[in-house]
């Protein structure tokens, strides 16, 4: 019998991505998703790529009784990775009270239920954002976790914390907090990727569109941070590299009898790479230019951050793979696709 895996957020973007890298490897996977940032569809990309469609319930992780209900439907789910949170920095300084709502209520929920169904691990997505404005880079584990930049970096602190504690106080179960740096692309095949409800407020579905003239030009905000051309500087990780990560997190939460309790892993390629830089490589992939503008700075927004991902290479024996042109080349795909008539 397959394990069974819950994906909460299953229908996003980086979770829709990992229900495939999970069937794929032979799991049964059951999504919950509120649908207030994704879509229905993404279950026949899904289906489409692995020929398999994962069990869904439409639902918000922030009611307890909704999720009460999925696990006495499927009382054989043995790990949960958790998507289920609103991820947007700029948003989340507008907002911050539905984004302390969203992360924390659910992940709250999603922890007491754990032990009266007998889960045994959950992985959570967790940002390189706990650790706010570093000051040596690349960055690793062990560097301090400073006070967050935005709400949503708040969350994701306050929310290891939760995990941390619950934990400490003899919770029957492991967890893996995997600190996510800069996911972009999309699947190879441009059957799922990263679209967005309503205006994007994520760097790469807005060059997207923009070079697709669905939108207006890109906004770059600022060009006077202390870097050599004078914009950010992220670690941009390919989604199905970064996809892949979990299902070894999950198997080695549930097949490892030793390991420890609670891990924590950075997941990134190494490298930094500015927002002059990733459209450089958009533009070298494809061919097409990406209009854009400079503009104010964003409230929020970290100078420069990069991974330094030794320890999940090492001890998960993950590595980031896909070149970030061929990153660049797969959004694309994926953004053609949705401007294609549906078969």
């Amino acid at each position: 019998m397959k394990t069974k895996i819950l994906v909460t957020g299953g229908t996003g973007y980086i979770g829709s991505h990992t229900t495939v890298e999970l069937q794929q490897a032979g799991y049964d996977v059951v999504i919950i998703d509120n649908l207030s940032n994704s879509n229905i569809k993404v279950l026949d990309g899904i289906e489409r790529i692995t020929g398999i469609r994962p069990d869904f319930v439409e639902g918000d992780v922030t009611d307890v009784a909704t999720l009460r209900a999925l696990f006495n439907r499927h009382p054989d789910i043995k790990g949960i990775i958790n998507f289920a949170a609103s991820k947007a920095v700029g948003e989340s300084v507008r907002k911050p009270l539905m984004y302390y709502r969203n992360n924390l209520v659910g992940l709250i929920n999603l922890l007491e239920v754990m032990p009266e169904f007998g889960v045994k691990g959950i992985v959570f997505s967790s940002s390189c954002t706990v650790y706010g404005e570093p000051d040596v880079n690349p960055i690793d584990e062990t560097a301090p976790i400073k006070p967050a930049t935005s709400p949503y970096g708040n969350t994701k602190q306050i929310c290891e914390e939760i995990i941390a504690d619950t934990i400490r106080a003899g919770a029957p179960f492991k967890s893996i907090l995997l600190r996510y740096f800069n996911p972009v692309g999309a699947h190879p095949s441009a059957e799922i990727g990263e679209l967005p409800i309503g205006v994007p407020q994520n760097l790469i579905p807005y060059l997207t569109q923009a070079a697709a003239g669905v939108r207006g030009e890109l906004t770059v905000f600022g060009n006077d941070y202390a870097t050599p051309d004078g914009t950010c500087i992220r670690d941009f990780i390919d989604v199905v590299d970064l996809a892949k990560a979990h299902v070894i997190a999950m198997r080695r939460m549930l097949d490892n009898a030793d390991s420890a309790q609670l891990e924590v892993f950075n997941l990134g390629t190494g490298r930094g790479l500015s927002v002059l830089q990733l459209i450089e490589s958009f533009e070298r992939a494809t061919g097409v230019k990406v209009p854009f503008h400079i503009g104010a700075r964003r409230e929020g927004d970290i100078e420069q951050i990069w991974a330094e991902p030794a320890k999940a290479n090492n001890v998960l024996g993950w590595r980031a793979e896909v070149d970030i042109d061929d990153t660049m080349r797969n959004a694309w795909r994926w953004q053609l696709r949705q401007a294609a008539p549906q078969q």
